[in-house]
């Protein structure tokens, strides 16, 4: 797996040091980095979808089922 070192604002240091430290939310700073990548990702994708069913119309799908088509196309091409 890739190493990276980045720097952090102190805010957002706090926020990461509460998460893992203090609440146990994540094991380590890189799960919490990773998880926020994810959803970010996972976030772009909708978005990106929500874009293309404006410009080709209207659809009968509801949005949970919008949803769902979107994370299962970001699992089959390995981003989520």
């Amino acid at each position: 797996m890739p190493r990276q070192s980045i720097s952090l604002t102190e805010p957002s240091s706090a926020w990461l040091k509460q998460k893992v430290e203090v609440e146990g939310e994540y094991r380590s700073n890189s799960e919490a980095v990773n998880d926020l990548i994810r959803r970010a990702r996972e976030i772009e994708a909708i978005r990106a979808h929500l874009i293309e069913a404006e410009r080709s119309g209207f659809t009968s799908l509801t949005p949970d089922q919008i949803l769902a088509k979107s994370k299962e196309e970001l699992r089959r091409d390995g981003k989520l």
